[in-house]
């Protein structure tokens, strides 16, 4: 039994999968460029419209089985974030001795597979209508 107290507007079904697309969309920028997938993900617009539609809505799924796409989404876009920065405040350093220049290139790597993975989780959850961990 979940929590949820009302079925969502079907036009929101539809928005979150237009996010999902979005978002998508940066993974595939940044495996097809020299853009990385973090890279893309983070400051690549397809996302940055993704996750301004996410608060746009956020209100309109609240009790819905969508709320926790959306929680999901903007997590993802803002532990990235947060990731990506730590690898480069950890990694500054090592680059004087050049050590840093392979840890970024790793850990920046690692992220955009764990985004990729969020992205695709999320999506094939929204396709099935089932919830995600909040």
């Amino acid at each position: 039994m979940n929590d949820f107290h009302r079925v969502p507007d079907p036009s929101l079904v539809t928005w979150t999968h237009v996010i999902y697309g979005l978002h998508a969309l940066s993974v595939l920028i940044g495996i097809t460029s020299a853009a990385s997938i973090v890279g893309s993900f983070i400051f690549g617009v397809p996302s940055l419209v993704a996750v301004v539609m996410n608060y746009a809505r956020r209100s309109d799924v609240r009790d819905t089985w969508l709320e926790s796409h959306f929680s999901w989404q903007i997590r993802t876009f803002w532990l990235a974030l947060g990731a990506s920065l730590l690898v480069l405040l950890l990694s500054a350093p090592l680059m004087l001795i050049l050590v840093g220049f392979a840890t970024a290139i790793a850990g920046f790597f690692i992220i955009g597979i764990w985004v990729l993975y969020r992205v695709l989780r999320g999506w094939l959850a929204l396709r099935d209508a089932r919830t995600l961990p909040t």
